[in-house]
């Protein structure tokens, strides 16, 4: 809900398809030099302090903005300042949350389930949040968007405070941050199947997300259909990733979930270019749904599969660096999208990255036969 608010009012302050992705840059840039330290921690410290302490500061930032949009003082450098400030707080709660997942499981036989289910929460929320955003931005404006959110963390800190887990035990870490960070890479980079499907993530987060960076200024520039429309669009796009948990949630236990990442993997980039050559609203609302649909089923079986695959001890580490293809990407996908969309305009600017997207999952599927084996 507050990314869609956020981005709105930045094209409302500034109608700069460029102060789009700037602001977003500012909120993604944490995340480049903290994603994988706060990963090693993840594996040294109680994840849950580490969680409810992230999920704290998120809170206030929240309410900080509601406070500057109630008392209709907020300016871009505010925006910018705020997101940059959500960036800390989610480069150490998003490593620190996933690799929690397995100690919320008594029984190991049910970790895949578990693993499933988490994964495809992370990556519907992704979509499904805008969605509501959108939906709320319309209905009562930007600043109550802003409130609703920092409400919400009241019930989240509440949930993870009523959890019970066994007494921590103190890692046996007494290696360096860096020594661990490189542990943890060079583990990934022994695995072909979990390399290619991070760089499959990394792809689709660089390019094909140029969409959903210009999606205020493809709504109103355009579809020339307001806030209502862009509302329409999120929802789309929520819907088709409501499909695709549904999907994913389904086939937790098949051994041909490497479909899934297949067909996800194509979809998503496929249904942008459709969108970019879209001049109706429903058919635009058809294309998103699609691409909410590509994105959940890659995104979470991609999850899935590593999380399944990847030991204990270094959950932590690996699950930042998947996690650094989501969000450490998004600086710059924020700045290529403003720049192309500043320079050739919203559909050209949509078109290319999406196509950069699809043109990499041809190669990357055709020439990684350790891919096609990942359920092994």
């Amino acid at each position: 809900m507050q990314s869609v608010a956020q981005g709105w009012l930045v094209y409302q302050l500034t109608g700069s398809e460029l102060a789009l992705g700037a602001i977003m840059f500012l909120g993604s840039l944490p995340t480049l030099f903290l994603m994988l330290p706060a990963g090693a921690l993840a594996d040294r410290l109680p994840k849950r302090t580490v969680v409810i302490a992230a999920q704290t500061l998120m809170m206030l930032q929240a309410l900080a903005l509601a406070a500057l949009a109630f008392a209709r003082v907020l300016q871009v450098w505010h925006l910018g300042v705020l997101a940059f400030t959500l960036g800390i707080a989610n480069s150490f709660d998003a490593p620190a949350r996933q690799a929690m997942v397995v100690e919320m499981v008594d029984d190991r036989r049910d970790m895949m389930n578990a693993i499933a289910l988490n994964s495809t929460m992370f990556n519907v929320a992704r979509v499904v949040g805008p969605a509501i955003g959108g939906i709320m931005l319309a209905g009562v404006g930007a600043a109550w968007c802003f409130a609703l959110n920092g409400l919400s963390f009241g019930a989240v800190i509440a949930a993870l405070l009523a959890m019970r887990f066994a007494a921590y035990e103190r890692s046996g870490h007494t290696e360096s941050i860096a020594i661990q960070v490189k542990a943890g890479l060079s583990y990934i980079l022994r695995s072909p199947a979990i390399r290619s499907m991070m760089s499959l993530v990394a792809v689709a987060q660089l390019f094909g997300f140029w969409y959903a960076v210009l999606l205020p200024a493809y709504a109103a520039a355009v579809l020339k259909v307001g806030e209502t429309g862009l509302g329409t669009l999120h929802a789309a796009t929520g819907v088709g990733a409501v499909l695709g948990s549904l999907l994913v949630a389904s086939l937790a236990r098949s051994r041909r979930r490497v479909y899934l990442l297949a067909l996800g993997s194509f979809l998503f980039p496929t249904s942008v270019i459709l969108l970019s050559l879209s001049r109706s609203l429903l058919f635009s609302m058809l294309c998103l749904a699609g691409a909410g649909l590509g994105f959940v089923n890659q995104g979470a079986t991609a999850n899935t599969l590593i999380q399944a695959a990847v030991p204990d001890a270094l959950r932590g580490r690996v699950m930042a660096v998947y996690l650094l293809m989501f969000f450490g990407t998004t600086p710059f996908a924020a700045l290529m999208a403003g720049s192309f969309g500043q320079t050739f305009g919203v559909r050209p600017a949509v078109v290319i990255g999406a196509g950069v997207t699809l043109v990499f999952t041809i190669i990357v599927f055709a020439t990684v036969p350790a891919l096609r084996r990942a359920e092994e």
